[in-house]
Formats: structure tokens, sequence, C-alpha cells
């Protein structure tokens, strides 16, 4: 008797389950505090993880709150956080944000999705990494990664960043949501290339409806072991290919 197709919500939870054990840690960039993350994760755009944690130690050092960024000189700012690309957009932006939690929300990140997107730019992708990383409440955030990926998984036809969070978190529990969500970027950044996906180093590549390795029914899946293993040897070389602008709401 021939197996039953995989349902989209079967591909989502097995994917889970496998970037899981790939990616071990959800999030990879350095922070103590929501404050750290948010700015973090603005200046993430358009770049690795390895060159924010290759700045913040200094720029929080320097400017340790959201007081203290709010009056800091941009061209200081700029100079400081220039391997990170985009650095004149960004340090704007990370100072117009720190003033407004000064102005607004007592120089604290407030932990609502509807106040963190007034923000300037702040847009639902960076409201939900904050919002799972530093207070661990359930999100969803779609990059393009994560729109591609999930695409690539039949897991949605929609390219609405809106509507692919909506249609994602119904086949998974919350507390998977944030998790799943910064995995998949991972493993977009590093695998799942936008132009020349690396298949046969997936580990999603025995159920992947877009899998370009051949001999579809005969497919192993990678193990998660053995896919760390080809990871580390280029841990942190690919850069995020180019999207939005720095500053944009994301």
């Amino acid at each position: 008797m021939p197996k039953p197709r995989m349902t989209a919500k079967d591909r989502a939870r097995l994917a889970a389950e496998r970037v899981t054990a790939l990616y071990p840690a959800v999030s990879e960039l350095e922070h103590t505090n929501a404050f750290q993350m948010l700015v973090a994760t603005i200046l993430s755009a358009q770049t690795t993880d390895r060159s924010v944690n290759s700045v913040t130690p200094a720029l929080f050092a320097r400017y340790p709150d959201a007081a203290a960024l709010a009056h800091a000189n941009p061209a200081e700012v700029e100079a400081m956080i220039k391997p990170t690309g985009f650095f004149h957009v960004k340090a704007k932006t990370i100072i117009a944000a720190s003033a407004a939690l000064i102005e607004r929300f007592q120089g604290e990140v407030p932990p609502r999705i509807e106040d963190l997107v007034t923000l300037p730019g702040v847009g639902r992708k960076t409201a939900n990494v904050v919002l799972g990383v530093a207070f661990g409440i359930p999100g969803f955030a779609v990059d393009t990664h994560v729109k591609r990926l999930t695409r690539r998984l039949g897991l949605t036809k929609s390219t609405d960043p809106v509507k692919i969070e909506a249609e994602v978190t119904k086949m998974l529990p919350p507390q998977e949501w944030t998790g799943f969500s910064l995995r998949l970027i991972l493993h977009g950044r590093r695998i799942c290339l936008a132009r020349t996906p690396r298949c046969p180093e997936c580990v999603l590549n025995d159920f992947c409806p877009s899998s370009t390795v051949a001999a579809r029914g005969g497919r192993r899946p990678l193990t998660a072991t053995a896919a760390r293993v080809r990871l580390g040897r280029g841990r942190g070389s690919v850069r995020k290919r180019p999207g939005r602008r720095p500053g944009t709401r994301h």
C-alpha cells in the first residue's frame, strides 16, 4: 500500500523538528536584554550575525540603554557600526528608535507587537524576533529567507509576509513559532540559498517538494550531525542577499 502523501502541516512539523536538531541555538545575536536585542536585530539587516556581534559589545558599552543611544552623536555611532554595512541609515534608525522608546515607553522595549511596530525601522519581522527571543512571547518572523523556504516546502503559496505568518502559525504550536522561523532564516542563509540551493546537503531534502536531489524516492535525509559538520566548514561566510534597504520596516 502506498504511503499517504504528506500534508503541509506534516511537512511543517517535520521541518521544525529537523532544523531544531541542526541549529540548537534560536538566535546567534549576542544580547543581554530586550534593548540590546532590538538594536542588534535592526543592525542585522543585510549582514551576518557575526558582523553584528563584532560591533555590539563596544556599542553597548558606550550606549548601554535607550537614553544614552537617543542622545548619541550620529557620526560616532556610524563609525562603531560601520562593519555591518549601510551604517548611515542604521545609525539614524537605532538612534530614532531609542528616542521613540524614551518618548513613548519610558525607555523600555514594549512587549507588545502593536507597540513595537510603531518604532522607527521596526516591522512585524523585527518585532516578532524581539518578542520571541527577548520576552519568550511566541511570534513567527517572516523575512526573505522564511518567505522563500516556506514556499519551497509547500507550506504556503503566498508572498505576503502577514499571510505567510498566519498560515504557518496554524500548523505548529505557539511555543515553536519563534524557533522555527529563526532557524529557517539560518537555513536559508547557509543551505537553502535563493539562486543555488544546496539540496544534497539539506536535512529536509527527503520530503521537500522543491528538492533538486535526484532519485526522489530513494533519498535518505542527511542527519543533523553530518549537516553540522558540513556547515562548520564555511560558518558565517554567507552574507544575506540584497533585499529591503535597512531603515525600512522589516
